[in-house]
């Protein structure tokens, strides 16, 4: 088997055994990238030399048998809005342009620690604010499955690098849903953990508070793998929480016996693609038949999620993007009349056009007058929301559901009405108001051949629930063939 098709934990297994060495297995990424990237657009800095560099430094750790850890030596992409040192780190937005940090955000260094070497950055909605990743400033990224259609966002570059073989895995952030999304319409794996299990130090904010670090991945078990390296207490974030059981590859026994599983009626009902819902109700029968409990249960609140979210989103973000003013690095604009001139002009050059629409909600939703009536109001309906949830989970191991409406819209839909996008966020962003955790995974494709993924959501801390319910659906499902991707070779050729 070429190099290309090796899950993460397989190229692993095989520099352990001295099949192939940690060189190898970065340049075959590499290689795919040079061949690929051209067409999809995932990444938005590759580092060749570096990446070469580091897999000598891996190996001859390897060799002295300093690294033992089952993903030392392989390849993986970082979302670029997480900090890497000496390594650009834009978040896709022309006001960081040009932006090298002087440390790399934690998860970097536990990657590193495990001996993993990063291939490159990939692309992104600019500051994670969008859920199709065409609002990069530099690029648009296309779905491998069809490059007429998007890949989903934010994290749209890291899913389509691993749908495509580009890397084995990658790293994403989600906020509303931007892991879970792109990997439903990429047809990959991908987990938002807990919030606080993954530090968040060097992860450029959008929402502080809904913001969360997690692995995407071709499988189940890689996820889970990249997770127990990504997880740890970190001093330097107050959200990071002391865990002790991360050892979450233990749960995958593909047992689910005795496992009770609500579905929520609220989402599968009015707005959801006929094939979306049949693919989960086929996850549904998959896991009866594998001595699942399974059934339907009313979630409610469900339609305020998407208001309170944005509510409180768009006002994180408005206050943390407050820093980009061209002063301290980043982009100044040229021509600019006094200090509060280049502050405007900077921003209003630097900034994208989803990014404005967002910090002019946010700030309008914090000021004065409008505080009490929209953040406050929005502020206890994420309370009321974490209460649904509590409540659920006293009856449920996990929550099963889809992930988006439909499959993955063409390029240009969405950006023509910013609302129908928002919306497409129903089934995902009150795991994030909760703080829970959720995974999605592919469950077959529609007439189009698009992915449609499903989505297991658990509660807090209980991510070893869904690791399980996932890798026994995973193994009811069977084999989910990648993309052919004939289009790139052709668009390159």
């Amino acid at each position: 088997m070429q190099i290309k098709n090796l899950t993460a934990l397989e190229t692993g297994r095989k520099i352990r055994k001295r099949e192939i060495s940690v060189t190898e297995a970065v340049k075959a990424s590499l290689e795919q990238i040079e061949k690929l990237d051209p067409a999809v657009g995932s990444f938005v800095t590759v580092d060749e030399e570096r990446a070469l560099k580091r897999a000598e430094q891996v190996q001859k750790q390897m060799d002295r048998g300093e690294l033992t850890g089952p993903l030392a030596g392989v390849p993986i992409g970082v979302k670029d809005n997480i900090c890497t040192k000496g390594m650009k780190t834009t978040c896709s937005s022309k006001i960081l342009y040009n932006f090298e940090p002087p440390y790399s955000a934690e998860a970097v260094v536990n990657l590193e620690k495990a001996g993993m070497v990063i291939a490159g950055k990939t692309n992104m909605d600019e500051f994670a604010m969008g859920s199709t990743t065409e609002t990069s400033a530099f690029k648009i990224t296309r779905n491998p499955w069809n490059p007429e259609h998007v890949p989903g966002g934010s994290s749209g570059g890291s899913c389509a690098a691993v749908a495509a073989g580009m890397v084995p895995c990658a790293l994403g952030s989600d906020t509303g849903g931007s892991i879970r999304q792109p990997s439903s319409f990429c047809g990959v794996t991908g987990i938002k953990p807990t919030y606080g299990t993954v530090s968040r130090y060097g992860l450029i904010a959008y929402g502080s508070s809904l913001d969360q670090i997690g692995p995407i991945a071709g499988n189940v078990e890689d996820c889970a793998a990249l997770l127990e390296i990504l997880a740890s207490h970190d001093s330097k974030d107050s959200t990071s929480i002391e865990r002790k059981d991360l050892d979450f590859t233990a749960a995958l026994t593909g047992d689910v016996k005795g496992m009770k599983i609500g579905i929520p009626a609220e989402y599968l009902s009015e707005g959801l693609d006929l094939q979306v819902g049949e693919a989960v109700k086929k996850a549904a029968e998959i896991l009866k038949a594998q001595g699942a409990q399974v059934e339907e249960f009313s979630l409610k609140l469900v339609d305020y999620a998407i208001p309170a979210y944005y509510v409180i989103a768009s006002a994180e973000a408005s206050s943390n993007l407050s820093r980009f003013d061209g002063v301290k690095y980043g982009y100044r604009a040229e021509e600019y009349e006094g200090l509060h001139g280049m502050y405007k002009k900077s921003r209003s050059e630097g900034f994208g056009e989803e990014v404005k629409r967002r910090i002019m909600l946010g700030s309008f939703v914090l000021s004065s007058g409008y505080y009490d009536a929209y953040y406050l109001k929005a502020l206890k309906v994420k309370a009321m929301i974490k209460q649904a949830f509590d409540q659920a989970f006293e009856k449920y191991d996990a929550i099963l559901g889809p992930v988006a409406p439909a499959t993955a819209p063409r390029i240009g839909e969405s950006l023509k009405d910013p609302l129908k996008m928002y919306l497409g966020d129903i089934y995902t962003v009150s795991v994030n108001l909760a703080g829970l955790p959720g995974i999605s995974l592919p469950m077959g494709t529609d007439q189009r051949g698009l992915p449609i993924g499903v989505q297991l959501i658990g509660d807090c801390f209980q991510e070893k629930k869904i690791f399980r319910a996932a890798y026994g659906l995973e193994q009811g499902r069977g084999a989910f063939r990648g993309p052919s991707l004939s289009w790139a070779d052709a668009k390159k050729n």
